[in-house]
């Protein structure tokens, strides 16, 4: 495998690891916080509070006894309660011997069952508060599209002179009436390939039909990362003028003509600045969620295009901003579990399945396009860790709930011994996804 393709062009491998690890030391700590303090609302000791694994580089201890520490490895952190044999909180109540009543109830075995539940689950509970939190406030920061589709300012395209003018409503396009801004992208997305499109908006008390540029142009906003287009080295901001020397007026008509091939090679020709030049790549087959479920695979070469104007933006109420954040928390989990399912079953590529260099990837690739996109993307990830650790297998946060629910049920905990083994075939079952999802890393 050609190892440099795994190095984003936009900073090199040092930049991508340092952004992953920053993305992932956030998401531990508030993962971690969680778990200690509700621990210790709930009257369970924590000895320790790890950020990261192996040597320890730094460690203070507090006025409770709860030693902080930073270690060398920034791979993920623990935090260990008084009783517990390990960093996984492992161990059994039977096993704590020579322990006062007041000792034993500080431990997290000897804690009320209520106690040990909502410890374990305010890890993932702080992940998907953290998720809803961050979305919401990007919300309330930049704003979000008006109802309807009103130009706030126009994106200067080469050679094109604009005709639509910040604070007009467009009511209609090509002919098909837009209420709305939904409505408006959807007319958009059926209009001809064409250089310019018929536009009836409201500007003030009159209504006015003019000819601009189609809506959605051929520029490049994003470009996914590990995509044919960034190993191509497409850019941000490039436009593309042609594939394999058809015309391009659209980011619809793009699409439709990287769909259509099928998978064979491509040459872009784009406009950067003052410059011309053309790129060659290969689009790659991609399984994407739909919005009413399911899944649908296309051809894509890994670009997202821009509006013609930016929409006008109001501030979304307190309230709305954390209804939208839970909203998209709620998006990106049932995504994910719907992608695992689809991956069981066979209905989509396992390839989907991304390892720690995908991961790594992404983070940097988020960093490169600009703060906002970087925390935008902890926030997906600290959803996507929040709903991983709530999975019913040992060692991870949702093994022990289910643990506590036996106890519930039967009144009383598994043996100590069918605890050891099922932490055991819980991490092994952890370690060989993990495994599997750096195969696919490195080889799909």
């Amino acid at each position: 495998m050609d190892i440099v393709a795994l190095i984003p062009s936009f900073g090199g491998l040092a930049y991508t690891l340092a952004a992953f690890v920053v993305a992932l030391l956030i998401i531990v700590f508030v993962h971690e916080f969680g778990h200690y303090i509700v621990g210790r609302w709930s009257g369970i000791h924590a000895d320790v509070f790890s950020i990261g694994f192996g040597p320890v580089l730094w460690s203070r201890v507090d006025r409770r006894g709860t030693r902080w520490q930073v270690a060398a490895l920034p791979l993920g952190g623990y935090v260990k309660f008084f009783g517990d044999s390990n960093a996984a909180s492992a161990g059994h109540v039977d096993e704590l011997g020579g322990l006062t009543a007041e000792q034993m109830r500080a431990t997290m075995h000897g804690a009320p069952l209520w106690a040990r539940t909502a410890t374990v689950a305010a890890g993932p509970l702080f992940n998907f508060v953290l998720s809803v939190a961050v979305f919401a406030g990007i919300f309330w920061v930049n704003g979000v599209a008006t109802d309807t589709a009103t130009v706030g300012s126009v994106r200067p395209l080469p050679g094109v002179e604009a005709q639509l003018q910040s604070g007009d409503r467009i009511v209609a396009l090509g002919g098909t009436e837009t209420p709305d801004f939904a409505a408006f992208l959807d007319a958009a997305a059926d209009q001809p390939a064409a250089g310019v499109l018929d536009y009836t908006v409201e500007r003030g008390a009159e209504r006015v039909t003019l000819r601009d540029a189609h809506p959605l142009p051929p520029v490049v906003e994003t470009v996914q990362p590990d995509s044919a287009a960034r190993e191509a080295g497409v850019e941000a901001g490039d436009i593309i003028l042609s594939v394999d020397g058809v015309p391009v007026a659209s980011f619809p008509q793009l699409r439709a003509l990287v769909g259509a091939s099928e998978g064979k090679a491509l040459t872009l020709r784009l406009m950067r600045g003052d410059e011309t030049l053309e790129r060659e790549l290969q689009p790659r087959r991609v399984d994407l969620p739909l919005a009413e479920g399911g899944f649908e695979t296309r051809w894509l070469i890994g670009l997202t295009g821009a509006l013609y104007f930016e929409p006008e933006t109001r501030q979304p109420g307190p309230v709305e901003g954390i209804v939208m954040g839970a909203e998209q928390s709620w998006d990106i989990a049932a995504t994910s579990l719907s992608g695992l399912w689809h991956m069981v079953t066979g209905a989509i590529s396992s390839c989907n399945l991304r390892g720690p260099i995908g991961i790594a990837e992404t983070s940097g690739a988020a960093a490169s396009a600009g703060l906002t996109s970087f925390i935008w993307f902890i926030a997906m990830l600290s959803t996507a860790v929040g709903m991983m650790n709530l999975f019913p297998v040992p060692v991870l946060d949702g093994g022990h709930l289910v643990f506590y629910a036996w106890e519930a049920v039967t009144g009383k905990p598994p043996t100590a011994k069918a605890l050891r083994v099922l932490m055991t075939v819980g991490l092994a079952a952890i370690l060989t996804l993990m495994a599997f999802a750096l195969s696919n890393d490195l080889f799909c």
